[in-house]
């Protein structure tokens, strides 16, 4: 069995060599440490392995010595910034609010800059989230202030719990519970040291994920404004191409009474998307729900719970599987890929379909060891008809590309996507998958050479080609201008 703890150790000498001794001594084995005194000062993670009864053990131990945290996930360190007149005494009045509070006050810096004002740095160690509103409402009574983030500032002051500190202040952008700001808090920190071992800044690290959560909260409710086309691919078909400003693109093909939906975007747009689907397809919810997924990405497969029938590759099958008996996917199953996927179940509600759903219309294909893409079948829908392919990895394991040569349409998924065709909004989104994973693809290499094959598998014509984020691509093979 494992675990992870959050220890808060003594910042003093020998601190870590006590807790170990408790490990040893319980015969559990440690199997990662990670801390940095740039970042916090007392925290320290473990993942240990033992026996149930061993780690029941060492959680009394180590709670006896004072290592684990109790109830602190109100408690943090908030550095203001007051701007007040460059006048003896002028920070007299915010001194006497602070003590009114009950604040601590845990760094100081300030000195004249040559104006009629001052800007008076202050760190406060708060015991309670609800009280620094209050504070700051008072203190605003009396001259100006602001909060700086931590990224603002090089100076290391007392952020013994910046931790808690930085996933309550996420947790104040969207609801977590208990349990998932914990493990919001472990996966930050794993992160945190995977990137740190690329030799990324840490700061970029929280920075990064801080305003990954923040778009994610900007673009629910009234917010979230999806780009919305209708796209015409033959004569008895048309698509209407859904872009969220987060998430993958959603495309709903409708032809006659058939209707399919390709990918489905983050959980967390459920109810920003329902009353879409419903727009687009009256009587969407009334009838049977089939959907089509390109590969098995959670920000894909977000509201596949919702639909009766899933179609996928024996590949993105198998991962979801795994998902849904609480096994790694195949993105956790990479050491650098684990942490920001895990953030993201947990900031977008992801939860895996039941394996029941899944059709499986592709067996996985031995020959994608060898070529870019490797045809696996084909699939029909009103009266388009789409060779599949099935890519080696290069993205994810079991991606797949469909291609109708009569019609000029292909749907590549993430293999293939129109950067050129993204909002400005998708372009920020896109931004932090790359820092937080450092890269998007499972293999780049060879998701590039997949790129390349799947242009050289399109014949002469006009072609529409459909990735999984941003616009349609328009691509012309083989005419005269």
């Amino acid at each position: 069995m494992k675990k992870t703890y959050i220890t808060t150790m003594p910042d003093h000498i020998g601190a870590f060599l006590t807790a170990s001794r408790c490990f040893a001594a319980l015969g559990i084995n440690i199997t990662r440490v990670s801390y940095n005194k740039a970042v916090d000062t007392n925290t320290l993670f473990l993942d240990a392995e033992g026996t149930p009864e061993q780690l029941a053990e060492a959680d009394r131990k180590l709670m006896e010595i004072g290592y684990l945290q109790g109830e602190k996930s109100d408690k943090s360190i908030v550095l203001l910034e007051f701007r007040l007149r460059d006048v003896p005494g002028s920070v007299t009045e915010i001194l006497a609010l602070i003590n009114e509070f009950d604040f601590n006050i845990s760094y100081i810096s300030s000195q004249e800059n040559g104006t009629e004002h001052q800007l008076f740095k202050m760190g406060l160690f708060v015991d309670d989230a609800a009280k620094i509103a209050d504070f700051l409402r008072s203190a605003e009574q009396l001259c100006q202030v602001r909060v700086i983030d931590y990224n603002h500032t090089e100076k290391n002051f007392d952020n013994s719990i910046f931790y808690q500190s930085f996933v309550a202040g996420i947790a104040r952008q969207i609801a977590l519970s208990k349990e998932q700001k914990d493990k919001l808090l472990i996966m930050t920190n794993l992160a945190m040291q995977t990137l740190d071992e690329q030799g990324l800044s840490p700061y970029r690290t929280f920075d990064s994920i801080g305003k990954f959560a923040e778009l994610l909260a900007q673009s629910h409710g009234e917010g979230f404004l999806p780009r919305i086309t209708a796209h015409k691919l033959s004569d008895r078909t048309v698509l209407t191409l859904i872009e969220p400003p987060c998430g993958s693109n959603t495309a709903i093909l409708t032809s006659g009474d058939e209707v399919l939906v390709i990918d489905t975007g983050y959980a967390c747009y459920k109810d920003e998307m329902l009353p879409i689907f419903e727009s687009i397809v009256p009587g969407f919810f009334e009838r049977k729900k089939t959907v089509l997924i390109t590969h098995a990405d959670l920000d894909h497969c977000g509201l596949l719970p919702m639909f009766d029938e899933i179609l996928a590759s024996e590949k993105s099958a198998e991962c979801l599987r795994a998902e849904f008996e609480d096994q790694n996917g195949f993105r956790e199953q990479n050491p650098l890929h684990r942490p920001y996927v895990n953030i993201c179940k947990i900031l977008t509600e992801y939860e895996p379909p039941n394996p029941e759903k899944v059709r499986v219309l592709w067996p996985a294909s031995p020959a994608v060891a060898n070529v870019p893409l490797a045809q696996v079948g084909f699939f029909d829908f009103g009266d388009l008809h789409f060779e599949v392919y099935e890519g080696g990895g290069g993205h994810l394991a079991g991606e797949i590309v469909l291609i109708d040569y009569a019609h000029h349409i292909a749907f590549t998924g993430d293999v293939y996507i129109n950067l050129r065709g993204l909002t400005e909004r998708q372009e920020a989104y896109n931004r932090y998958a790359p820092i937080l994973m450092t890269s998007v693809d499972t293999d780049p290499a060879r998701c590039t050479a997949e790129r390349k094959a799947i242009l050289a598998r399109l014949g002469s014509g006009n072609w529409q080609i459909f990735g999984a984020h941003g616009y349609k691509k328009e691509y012309a093979v083989g005419l005269e201008k």
